[in-house]
Order: structure tokens, then sequence, then C-alpha cells
């Protein structure tokens, strides 16, 4: 599979029934097949042969009933992506609730599950998602102390902690997964911030207050397109007059398409990866002004890719929390993932929206004025850290 002499990369189907399924599906059948194990890698790695199909993407002419499937796909959709409270409940607790130590396998040390920013080549997982925290805690411009912030999504709680200390925020988050709730809540005891931050079991469309500020991280991937115009009016009637919003979510560098068979299958039911396109007018139908939009190119590809290499390097300790199967498949769905985003028109996009244009600065500048604060605000904290320890 490499074009001419030793290949690079070496399969073998151990059926084939299994040749015939990717011949007619491979958007489905590709990742059951190495799932089911029976396609196996002989040479080279998973990732090595994602890398070449999906860097080249002519290389297979689609079929017709690849083609058809396709049509079908796209006219399903809206259904697919229907996303009522119950069913919200379902799918974050197929992906979040698997038990908490296989994340800790291969995450940073604060288990940040979304895109890490990358401010150099070379930069470590833990120092780029303590990056990415800090350029969104910029954006939302924390001020002052105490100001009302809402996490959306909030995960284990790390964003939201760091709000709290660095940005002197008075933070509540929420989340539909009990998992990530338990690790949240236990993460505020320790730090002694019973009475600054507030982690809740609650979806986002429940949520009664009003904040100043409002941070959504990875989560609206899982809305449904269908619920987009409800997210955004649910996110103007949350803001305060003069509050600021700040949504990362990942997205398509392309025109609407549908969510990978595969991936909807077995890792993210329900799940969709937006263009700009289906975005921005669902902000302005809600009477939010857009601020600042920040497209992250490659920083998820690195991010997926550390991921991936931590999962192998802790691949044993995987299957005695699991079994083969299931290591085969997050192998796959890490590698599948990272080489979409370096070769298929996927990125991140951070889209900063208010109610008033005055709320924000006039040039971008203070983003990076604001960094170099949180950045000493961090190294004050480390010192008082050392200082306690010694």
């Amino acid at each position: 599979m490499a074009g001419s002499g030793e290949p690079t990369v070496k399969v073998r189907f151990t059926t084939a029934a299994a040749e015939r399924r990717i011949l007619l599906d491979p958007e489905l059948q590709l990742g059951e097949a190495v799932t089911d194990g029976t396609l196996i890698v002989e040479k080279g790695t998973i990732a090595d042969l994602l890398d070449l199909m999906m860097s080249q993407p002519g290389m297979f002419s689609p079929t017709l009933t690849s083609k058809l499937l396709l049509w079908a796909r796209k006219a399903g959709r809206r259904i697919a992506q229907f996303n009522p409270r119950e069913r919200s409940q379902r799918n974050v607790a197929h992906h979040y609730d698997l038990d908490g130590r296989l994340y800790s396998l291969f995450l940073d040390s604060d288990r940040q599950y979304s895109c890490a920013y990358f401010e150099h080549p070379g930069q470590s997982l833990d120092d780029a998602q303590l990056a990415k925290k800090r350029h969104l805690a910029a954006k939302l411009i924390l001020d002052r102390p105490g100001m009302k912030l809402l996490d959306i999504g909030c995960g284990w709680g790390g964003l939201g902690l760091y709000m709290a200390e660095m940005g002197g925020a008075d933070v509540t988050g929420v989340t539909l997964s009990r998992e990530q709730l338990g690790v949240a809540r236990s993460r505020v005891t320790e730090r002694g911030l019973d009475g600054q931050v507030d982690f809740r079991l609650q979806d986002y469309r429940d949520i009664p207050e009003r904040f100043e500020r409002i941070v959504s991280v990875g989560m609206f991937e899982h809305v449904g397109i269908a619920h987009y115009g409800t997210f955004f009016r649910k996110a103007h009637d949350l803001l305060t007059d003069d509050g600021v919003m700040v949504l990362h979510s990942i997205g398509r560098q392309e025109p609407p398409g549908i969510t990978n068979p595969w991936i909807a299958k077995y890792i993210f039911p329900g799940g969709y990866i937006p263009a700009l396109s289906e975005v921005l007018p669902q902000i302005e139908k809600a009477g939010l002004i857009v601020t600042d939009v920040e497209v992250l190119r490659l920083h998820y590809a690195e991010t997926l890719k550390a991921w991936r290499e931590r999962f192998m390097a802790h691949l044993e300790e995987a299957r005695r929390l699991t079994d083969e199967r299931f290591c085969r498949l997050w192998e796959f769905y890490l590698a599948g993932s990272e080489m979409a985003f370096r070769h298929q028109n996927m990125m991140v996009f951070q889209i900063q929206v208010t109610r008033n244009q005055n709320a924000i600065p006039l040039t971008r500048d203070y983003i990076a004025k604001a960094e170099d604060r949180l950045r000493a605000a961090e190294f004050n904290a480390r010192a008082t850290i050392r200082m306690a320890g010694e």
C-alpha cells in the first residue's frame, strides 16, 4: 500500500465477507472490521493505515451502494441528531460514563477532553491544555473578581476550577455525566472552593439564572442541528445585558455534511460536527452579536496524536480495564479522528458572542494582555503551593 518498493502498511482480512462489506460501505465497515478483528494490520499501525488512506481522498471511487447510503444518511440526519433531554442523557452516558481510570490513561493531568492550544511546536500536552484554558479565560474578559460564570458541559471540572482560581469567577458548571460530576465535585472540595464553584447534573435548557460570562467547550457537538436555535436562544436569555460568551467546538471547513456512521454508532451517538454556515445564522436569529471568531486548524490533530500515543503506551492497562475489542475500537477512534483533522477539513472554532457590542474592547490586543496577567497568576499560585509544601 505504499505504491512501490517495500510496503509501509500491510493488512490482512480474515474473511471474504469483511472485504465485501468494506467495498459496499467503507465509512462504517472499515472501523467495524478493525474493531471486530476481521481486518488485521500486520505491518505498521492503524494510524499508519488511516493516514495513508485519508491523505489520498481520491484513492477510492465511491460505489453506487455507498452513494445511496450517503444520500440516506443525509436525509435522516435531523432524526439521528434529535436530542431531547432524555436522549441527551443517554448519549452522554454512552461515552462519558465509562470507567474514569480509562481517561486518566491518555488525558493530561487536568483531564481536559477537548482540543488543546499549542502555542509553539513541541509544547507538552499539559502545557497546551493549560494554554487553552488561559486563552478562553482571556476572551471571557474576567476583569473583576466575583463575576458569575456558567460552564455548559463542565466535564471533570478543570476549566471551571481554572476560571475560579485564576480568574476569580463564581462558577456554575453543568453536565449530564454522573461519572464526571462526581469527580468534579470532589475536586471542588479538595481545593476548598465549595462557596465559589457549584457543579450540577443539569441540562442547559433547564438553567434558571443569568450570568455575566458563559463558556462552553466540547459540548456543542452533542447539541444536534435541530436544537441550535434552542441553544443560542437559551444562551441569549442566560447572558446579562453586558455579558460575554465563548463557544469552543469542533467544526468543518466545508459545507454541511453528516456524522461519520461508525463514530455515530460506537462513539458519539446523536453527535454532529457543524459547518460555520449552520451556526452563525442561528446566533444571529437569537439576537446575539458575534464579536470574534478564531479557527484552530491543526491543534486538534496534535492533541489527538498525544492522546493516541499515551493510550497506546498504556495499552496493557486499558486491556485490564476493558477488553481487546474495546481497545481496538478506541485506537481506531483516536487514530481516525486525528487523521480527519490532518487531512479532511476538520477544525475547531471559538466564537465570542455578546448582547452588546460595547462589552468587548475595540481591538484584540486585550487577549494577549489578559493571557500575560493569567500567566503571572499561575506562577504565583505555583509558588504558593511550593512554599506550603516546604
